[in-house]
């Protein structure tokens, strides 16, 4: 600045890209989640080695609790879009249409400039748990946009307005009652949820443009949903009056679970895949310089702040962890992870069993794999479930 001096403005500015600095670049160590000198890791006898080709992530090699955009897991439905190259991200084009006052088509240079903001969340695919060894399609991103409720908002929201409906340029045609249609891959919210000031039209990841495979140059976020409903290379945004039923809402990414009623009878519920689960994972074990053993890891949910997490050992009881505080001062980490430790001081020679699980500030419980709400789960989405891990010490 020209005068010399910082406004206050500037300084929470600089506060805030301090942190946000900190946060991607600060040692695992500092929360129990790195071996520190003179520790010894303790391998998993149960782990399953990932598939090296995809991005996925190494819980046992984590070393930031910001994922890095390239160990990003990637998921798409229908083929990459084929994107002109000489096309300039700033003249990409998403239409507004239905129920608005004043439909329009906005270019990424015309949502740049709106207010921008950046919320660090948790992106998680939908079946990531579904089995032992996998449990890496998910992580930690800090995602820069622009708050998709003021912009609805100033385009007129209609007394009909009711579902918002996301369309991707990725597509593909689909046989829908033995007819063939072409289709773009899309999702809906409710108006409700789409006016939430978490809910971003966003261009970057980690400060930095957003790769091809996650949504170049445009894509919606959805902090504490499952990424399913984070629409990758958007191009239209539609105001419905109505529920929307796509694919991908109605057929599938539909939760099918068996609600017992009774000994002779069970109910078959079917939901759309949309918030994510309470869920924690044993991340890491070794073994400490003073002789004990120190179990951690993380835990998540879909923003409802976290109450406990607790770790059993064996047949013990369970035992309550340490939650770490989120290193991000100043910024917006309601839909991040927490890291948490538990040390086990009385340990004994042999193999042993660790398993982990979180309580949110609902109520709601990390279910156990045999849990009926588990069990009686006939698809494989939203595996929140405790898994056991093995260790020989």
């Amino acid at each position: 600045m020209e005068s010399g001096l910082l406004s206050r403005r500037d300084l929470l500015r600089g506060s805030v890209a301090l942190a946000a600095y900190t946060l991607a670049s600060r040692p695992l160590a500092t929360f129990g989640l790195e071996p520190a000198a003179g520790e010894e890791l303790i391998p998993f006898l149960d782990g399953q080695p990932y598939d090296v080709k995809r991005p996925m992530l190494r819980w046992a090699n984590l070393t930031n609790w910001i994922t890095a955009n390239e160990e990003l897991y990637e998921v798409t439905h229908y083929p990459h879009p084929k994107i002109d190259p000489a096309t300039k991200p700033a003249d990409w084009k998403v239409e507004f249409t239905g129920y608005l006052k004043r439909p329009t088509t906005l270019t990424l240079a015309d949502l740049q400039k709106r207010p921008r903001k950046t919320i660090t969340a948790t992106l998680e695919c939908g079946g990531n748990g579904s089995n032992p060894g996998f449990s890496g399609a998910c992580g930690n991103i800090r995602w820069t946009g622009t708050p998709l409720g003021p912009l609805l908002r100033d385009l007129g929201l209609m007394r009909r307005s009711e579902e918002i409906v996301f369309y991707g340029s990725d597509e593909k045609v689909e046989k829908i009652r033995d007819k063939d249609f072409p289709q773009n891959f899309a999702r809906s919210l409710t108006l409700e949820h789409a006016l939430r000031d978490e809910v971003l039209l966003a261009w970057e990841m980690n400060g930095q443009p957003l790769l091809e495979q996650h949504g170049f140059p445009l894509r919606l976020i959805v902090p504490g949903w499952f990424g399913i409903a984070w629409v990758k290379w958007l191009k239209r945004v539609d105001v419905l009056d109505r529920r929307f039923m796509g694919k991908w809402m109605a057929r599938e990414y539909v939760t099918i679970r068996g609600e017992e009623q009774g000994h002779d009878w069970m109910n078959w519920r079917e939901t759309s895949v949309c918030n994510i689960g309470v869920k924690s994972v044993t991340a890491r074990v070794v073994r400490r310089s003073d002789g004990s053993v120190r179990a951690s890891g993380a835990a998540w949910s879909d923003g409802t702040p976290l109450k406990a997490v607790e770790v059993k050992i064996d047949d013990g009881p369970w035992r309550p962890a340490v939650i770490e505080k989120k290193p991000a001062r100043g910024l917006d980490t309601r839909f991040t992870w927490s890291f948490w430790h538990l040390d086990w001081r009385d340990a004994t020679p042999g193999e042993h069993t660790i398993v982990s699980r979180a309580t949110d500030e609902d109520g709601r419980i990390q279910p156990a794999a045999d849990d009926p709400s588990m069990k009686n789960k006939a698809t494989y989405w939203e595996a929140n479930q405790q898994w056991v891990r093995k260790i020989r010490i």
